[in-house]
């Protein structure tokens, strides 16, 4: 039989994005849940709602709220957290690479490599040489990642991502859709979607 899938959209500037991306893997295998990552961007979304920043920017209090809980989040699942300048970060070039890598062995450790240089580290995630360390260090063709991430079929297909996830729904960053179409936003939904996941698998 096989077994479950739910599909993971992230985007990098995403905050939570950041504490969802560290532990998914572990929840998901638990569960017997395959996973899909799934790069997109926030800003075309958010620019049809009028908005030219992100919402926590936009709204200090909120943005004053999310850093403090993102403290309290990063500190029970014993991750490092440093708020990046500016934020939020163009992730543009990094979400290209994890489109095109998002099918083979380097998807996962790209995204998670990145994310902790962003938010553990604070470290500037357009900067193409830090990406192009990060695909070194976890033993992809750098050289070859970096040239094919310029050509239009994958600046296309992150286009075409961004499409797919406004046709669902998606709103905000991280959102989960399981094999029936359901959608769960949230870093604190990730257990709820695994679950669904599970208990629909096959309807």
């Amino acid at each position: 039989m096989t077994k479950p899938v739910i599909s993971f959209w992230f985007e990098f500037a995403s905050t939570y994005s950041y504490l969802t991306a560290m532990r998914i893997e572990a929840l998901a295998e638990s569960r017997g849940v395959g996973l899909k990552w799934r790069p997109f961007l926030l800003g075309p979304i958010f620019a049809a709602q009028g908005w030219t920043t992100s919402p926590f920017n936009i709204y200090p209090a909120k943005g004053s709220y999310m850093w403090r809980d993102l403290e309290r989040q990063a500190e029970l699942l014993s991750l490092p957290l440093a708020q990046p300048d500016p934020f939020p970060q163009n992730g543009l070039k990094a979400a290209r690479i994890a489109e095109y890598l998002r099918q083979g062995e380097w998807c996962a450790p790209f995204v998670r490599a990145v994310f902790h240089a962003e938010f553990g580290e604070g470290r500037d995630i357009s900067d193409p040489e830090l990406l192009a360390a990060v695909l070194i260090d976890i033993g992809a063709p750098a050289k070859d990642v970096m040239t094919a991430v310029e050509t239009q079929s994958v600046k296309d297909r992150l286009r075409e991502a961004v499409g797919e996830a406004q046709g669902l729904g998606i709103f905000g960053a991280p959102s989960f859709v399981t094999e029936d179409g359901e959608l769960f936003w949230g870093n604190d939904r990730l257990e709820q979607a695994l679950d669904w996941a599970v208990r629909h698998h096959g309807d």
